[in-house]
């Protein structure tokens, strides 16, 4: 059983130390790989000076770009697992063992590490837009997906190959509505993440309010008149 953490990092000079150095102290029984999406701040030469594994974009091709590269790396080099692991220190490695057990004994495609499994969403703006997508996720799939915006997920050997080389794979909860509906088995474990301690996000208010009506239209009207492809 190989798995390999996919880290995709842009402008994450302030954390991809503490994020990497946590792996590679404390869970070398995994591999991983930051890929560097065009970064314009120290990032790479962070990577590059401690040695790291890293695909090292020349331009920034967005998340969807970066996480296909290390799909793709993930294919090519013969991974039974991939695991999408944000570089801004929010996602926790200690909870990777109980996702990998969850995936074998459900033989599930996908498994997101989810807040929300077992605890409350907190009463927020950010929250009305994730209970809206899980609301919308539910009534055209029929699946309760908790946290449809965690980018903590885990994928198979069949999933990896299908983010590697098809077009519009990008990691979004619109993207994982489709496969449900494609018949990909997806699964949810209980996480806990931390806030981002340095540095910025990319969504703030306006973005995150674009992001969400994007991904609900997507959901709707998209995905759903979208040929489903069968998952084998």
């Amino acid at each position: 059983m190989k798995l390999l953490i996919i880290i995709p990092a842009y402008n994450e000079e302030k954390n991809i130390e503490k994020v990497v150095n946590n792996l590679i102290d404390n869970y070398s029984q995994y591999d991983y790989v930051v890929v560097n999406d065009g970064s314009r701040d120290m990032t790479g030469m962070i990577c590059k000076q401690n040695k790291y594994n890293l695909l090292d974009l020349p331009i920034n091709l967005g998340l969807a770009g970066g996480i296909q590269a290390g799909f793709k790396y993930a294919c090519q080099c013969g991974y039974d697992y991939a695991l999408q692991f944000d570089g801004d220190g929010q996602h926790q490695p200690q909870y990777i063992d109980r996702m990998l057990k969850q995936m074998e004994r459900e033989k599930a495609d996908i498994v997101i590490g989810s807040r929300f499994v077992e605890q409350k969403k907190p009463k927020s703006l950010r929250m009305i837009g994730s209970n809206l997508l899980q609301k919308i996720i539910c009534i055209t799939t029929r699946k309760n997906i908790t946290d449809p915006t965690s980018g903590m997920r885990l994928f198979n050997k069949k999933m990896i190959q299908k983010f590697a080389y098809t077009m519009n794979y990008g990691p979004e909860p619109d993207t994982i509505s489709y496969l449900i509906c494609c018949g990909a088995k997806v699964e949810e474990v209980q996480v806990v993440m931390k806030e981002r301690e340095a540095g910025e996000s990319y969504l703030n208010l306006k973005r995150s309010i674009q992001y969400m009506l994007y991904m609900c239209m997507s959901i709707v009207f998209i995905q759903a008149f979208r040929k489903k492809e069968k998952i084998v």
